[in-house]
């Protein structure tokens, strides 16, 4: 793998070194755009520093980015493995919410905070399910929508894996597309930068949280 391409843990250890900050006036939730935004990727080099865990009394490398808080969600925290993951199990985006907002919150997730319905058709598009308990509006109301995908699964799909598959598949799949949409082997392309934002918080994701298959072991 090239310089340009790095490793994938140096990849992801480069993820949002720059940031801004999200300002909130505390009424609107943030949009997909802002969860996503980072800066543009710097190809790796051999011997660059990486920060140390932020975790109290862990001196190992932080290569694992964490939001600070709902209000600063490109705002980075860097943890090691053992510790990125501990602090997303505690971590409660929804903190302060109500149910309504959590709920709509969710629904608006399933299709990344952007309106699916066509111009005049309302909000059909959006896998709101309305609970119609007592059939006054009919079974029509009732009709289960379309299933709304789990963050694994649309994490999956960003790089084009489906379970099972191993670190090691994991990993290949993504140095392959880490160096096909890397922005400087594609010109600076804009839609390529974009393409890897999604593809190194996919990567990240997937081994915080172990969704991969354990290796078989060695014949013998």
């Amino acid at each position: 793998m090239s310089a340009a391409v790095g490793s994938s843990d140096a990849v992801a250890g480069r993820f949002g070194q720059r940031h801004n900050r999200i300002m909130s006036d505390g009424r609107r939730q943030p949009k997909y755009e802002e969860r996503m935004a980072a800066v543009r990727l710097r190809p790796f080099r051999e011997g660059a520093s990486e920060p140390s865990c932020a975790w109290p009394g862990c001196a190992r490398p932080g290569r694992y980015p964490a939001p600070r808080s709902r209000e600063e969600l490109r705002n980075f925290i860097w943890f090691c493995l053992e510790h990125v993951r501990e602090y997303n199990r505690r971590w409660d985006y929804f903190a302060g919410m109500s149910a309504a907002e959590i709920e709509a919150h969710r629904a608006a997730d399933y299709t990344w905070h952007r309106p699916t319905w066509r111009l005049g058709a309302g909000f059909t598009g959006t896998g709101f399910r309305f609970h119609d308990p007592h059939r006054l509006l009919g079974e029509e109301a009732e009709r289960p929508q379309r299933r709304r995908r789990t963050r694994a699964q649309m994490m999956m799909d960003v790089l084009g894996l489906e379970p099972p598959f191993t670190l090691a598949e994991l990993k290949r799949r993504y140095k392959l597309l880490v160096k096909k949409y890397h922005p400087d082997l594609n010109g600076g392309d804009k839609a390529a930068e974009e393409r890897l934002k999604s593809i190194v918080e996919a990567y990240t994701y997937l081994v915080a949280e172990r969704l991969y298959e354990p290796e078989a072991p060695p014949r013998r």
